[in-house]
């Protein structure tokens, strides 16, 4: 049976979700649509009817807010983030997920690196907030690191932290004010320092990283960051943010299909959007 999918954004660009959801469709020999479908946040009312005609749908920027009164129902992880970028319609009933948490967390999962240890996050805004509150939830001893003008972000996120656990461990920091000493199981970087084009520059000091266990960076363009390079040269676990973008889609099909992947198969699929992103984007 021939199912309908589609990629909700406003300007889409260039996107990796079709040649993903492709992969992952091939894999289980499904048929299937998937289109982009870009519309301004004035135009998504009157598309209710084309969207709900859809088997399902991923969702991004800038809707991911403004499509939740389209929904019939909201998933936990939707209510958690009040952030909807996964959409599943079965039985007439239109559900709204948020994977990108379940892709953070199987992406740090697969890594084999400790979210419930000392994480050191750089970065607060957006995709950062919910690396900050799956790391709260999972008990880890966290410090946010930010710009100083980013600091009312950080303290935003605190304070919703801990209204979902009061007893979080949570340190906010100056991101060049942050010490090395007692070190780091984690250090996650979810700010734009180091995609491309400006490859060249690091989000945090050397030291943090040498501090540090594990490293992952959100960042998949380039593949190999700034940080990731340095991280590698030094033995660390590390891991990239193409990673966390499979492991969403692989969420959204669980939902969709009931289809499950092994390790194995989502790797070689990391691998190969990988190479195509770097292939795209060569670096100079």
């Amino acid at each position: 049976m021939n199912r309908s999918y589609a990629l909700l954004g406003g300007k889409l660009g260039h996107t990796m979700s079709p040649p993903i959801h492709k992969a992952l469709f091939d894999l289980k020999g499904r048929e299937f649509t998937y289109e982009l479908i870009e519309l301004s946040p004035e135009e998504l009312e009157a598309n209710t009817e084309r969207l709900r005609s859809l088997s399902g749908f991923n969702i991004t920027i800038p809707h991911k807010m403004g499509i939740i009164p389209l929904m019939d129902k909201l998933d936990e992880t939707a209510v958690r983030y009040n952030s909807v970028n996964c959409a599943d319609m079965k039985d007439g009933v239109l559900t709204g997920y948020n994977t990108d948490c379940v892709g953070f967390l199987e992406a740090i999962k697969a890594m084999g690196a400790d979210l419930g240890g000392r994480v050191l996050l750089a970065g607060c805004g957006g995709v950062g907030r919910m690396m900050a509150v799956e790391a709260a939830l999972a008990g880890a001893d966290l410090t946010i690191a930010v710009l100083e003008s980013d600091m009312p972000l950080a303290e935003q996120a605190a304070a919703e932290i801990k209204a979902m656990r009061p007893d979080a461990k949570l340190t906010l920091s100056i991101i060049n004010e942050v010490k090395a000493e007692g070190g780091f199981d984690l250090l996650m970087n979810a700010t734009p320092v180091g995609m491309y084009p400006n490859v060249g520059k690091c989000a945090v000091s050397d030291e943090l990283i040498a501090a540090s266990s594990a490293v992952f960076d959100v960042i998949y363009n380039p593949g190999e960051t700034e940080l990731l390079k340095k991280a590698k040269a030094l033995g660390k676990k590390t891991s990239g943010g193409m990673s966390m973008l499979v492991w969403q889609a692989v969420k959204a099909h669980e939902i969709w299909d009931g289809d499950s992947y092994t390790l194995e198969e989502v790797t070689a699929i990391i691998e190969e959007m990988q190479s195509q992103v770097d292939e795209l984007f060569p670096l100079k």
